[in-house]
């Protein structure tokens, strides 16, 4: 099973900023470290190009948003600080999700250790989010012939309302998007299926939620690739959470998703998306919960077409 990463282009935050960049260097090196079989193949993507970019967003804003050139409201409302070295990792943690929705359509299932950027628009960003890579990475397999119809499970812990909103008007992308009712952000985008809890919500009120969804998600979207938010941030710990799944709730969300993806034969790309648990290696224990139960799967799923 094919992994991507981009950890390795890292960016300037300052101290004690909470957005946990150490996360995703430390899922790779625990993936390194695992007795894994079948293996996981551990690949740098090609960066996002303009062209790739610019099918989800608009001009002005890429533009602005590489040359530095964003105003100090757009750049707060982004929560991290610009540099040349963020914009350089944006382009490769998309074209990791790119890469693995090529991957997931040659060989069942693949995974990007990073993308879930739910929160970015067509002109702006927010939520540590600057590219939505969900939708721009739907948009490369359309363009290159691969598929013409997705549906995202976004299982971050946070409305996913960027991509609802860039596919609102496009029957091609069916959005599913099941988090907290009372979490960021303060105004919910209308997705195509959206399940909002209650604060508090633990594993069993949470899969039986979850499960619902899935089977009318994948009944009315009709698609060729699921790409999955595997969001760690619906833990009891994290710091950003609402809800209070248990790490054992969250191995079997991952088993639901996969195993619904894997019983109708439809690939699937998993994204790491959110985590902001007190204690990094929490949430690190998640996301390497999430890879480990994708590659004992991967033996058994069915090619595609």
């Amino acid at each position: 099973m094919k992994a991507y990463y981009s950890d390795t282009f890292a960016f300037p935050l300052p101290g004690k900023h909470r957005f946990p960049l150490g996360k995703y260097g430390l899922l790779r090196q625990a993936i390194a470290a695992a007795q894994v079989i079948p293996s996981i193949e551990l690949l740098i993507p090609e960066p996002a190009s303009d062209e790739q970019i610019l099918r989800a967003h608009d001009e002005d804003y890429w533009q602005r948003l590489r040359s530095g050139q964003l105003t100090p409201k757009e750049i707060r409302r982004i929560g991290l600080p610009w540099s040349q070295e963020l914009v350089l990792r944006a382009r490769y943690s998309v074209g990791g999700t790119i890469a693995a929705c090529r991957a997931a359509l040659q060989e069942g299932i693949a995974i990007n250790l990073a993308g879930g950027t739910h929160h970015a628009f067509r002109d702006h960003g927010q939520g540590y989010c600057l590219l939505n890579d969900t939708v721009i990475a739907c948009r490369a397999m359309q363009a290159e012939g691969r598929a013409n119809r997705f549906v995202v499970v976004d299982c971050d812990v946070h409305q996913g309302n960027g991509t609802a909103a860039l596919a609102a008007d496009d029957p091609t992308i069916f959005t599913f998007s099941i988090h907290s009712e009372s979490n960021f952000p303060l105004h919910k985008e209308q997705s195509d299926l959206d399940i909002a809890l209650p604060d508090g919500t633990g594993d069993l009120e949470y899969l039986e939620a979850l499960e619902a969804g899935l089977r009318q998600a994948l009944a009315f979207a009709g698609a060729d690739l699921a790409l999955y938010l595997a969001g760690a941030d619906p833990h009891e710990e994290d710091t950003l959470g609402h809800l209070a799944l248990t790490k054992a709730g969250l191995a079997e969300r991952d088993r639901l998703v996969l195993e619904h993806c894997r019983r109708a034969r439809l690939p699937v790309a998993v994204l790491m998306a959110g985590g902001y648990g007190r204690h990094v290696e929490d949430t690190v224990d998640i996301h390497l919960q999430t890879v480990l139960i994708a590659a004992e799967l991967a033996a058994r799923w069915p090619l595609p077409h």
